[in-house]
């Protein structure tokens, strides 16, 4: 299967010589084949997280997975996030001003959105030991706020 889903959207795959997108990190093949540049490059080595993607809903650094350990599986970007911009934690992002310099937090709110998935009331010792993407700015402590918030607005809209 030389398919893969990014947001929705399934993407045949090219497997001509130099032009083999399956020899390409996924980060380069969502910011250059797709144009979606949300997922950033911050170290190229995963090791800071900017380039947090979902595959089949688990975080994962796209600057070093290469997009034929991804064939058939599901991706979601930042741009997959919400149709609007209005998944709960984007919206805390703008309410609690957790960017400073922003580069960092597309792989915060990936890594944040994953956390939430698999525990909707995390604890402040659960969120550090979740959220594993640098932030050379040092708004943990807002990321934090946004995460908090993120939460209780997630179980407000399940009741």
């Amino acid at each position: 299967m030389n398919t893969i889903t990014i947001n929705g959207q399934t993407i045949e795959l090219t497997d001509s010589g130099s032009n083999n997108d399956s020899d390409k990190p996924l980060l380069w093949f969502v910011r250059e084949n797709l144009e979606l540049t949300g997922t950033k490059f911050g170290c190229g080595v995963g090791m800071c997280g900017a380039c947090t993607v979902h595959v089949d809903g688990y975080p994962t650094r796209s600057c070093i997975t290469p997009v034929s350990s991804v064939l058939g599986k599901s991706i979601t970007t930042i741009e997959g996030l919400s149709e609007n911009n209005d998944h709960p934690l984007q919206q805390a992002w703008v309410e609690h001003q957790v960017p400073q310099c922003g580069y960092c937090q597309s792989g915060q709110i990936m890594t944040a959105a994953a956390l939430l998935e698999n525990n909707p009331t995390p604890s402040d010792e659960d969120i550090n030991n979740a959220m594993n993407v640098i932030c050379r700015c040092g708004t943990h402590q807002r990321i934090r706020k946004g995460i908090k918030a993120a939460s209780e607005a997630l179980i407000a809209s399940s009741d």
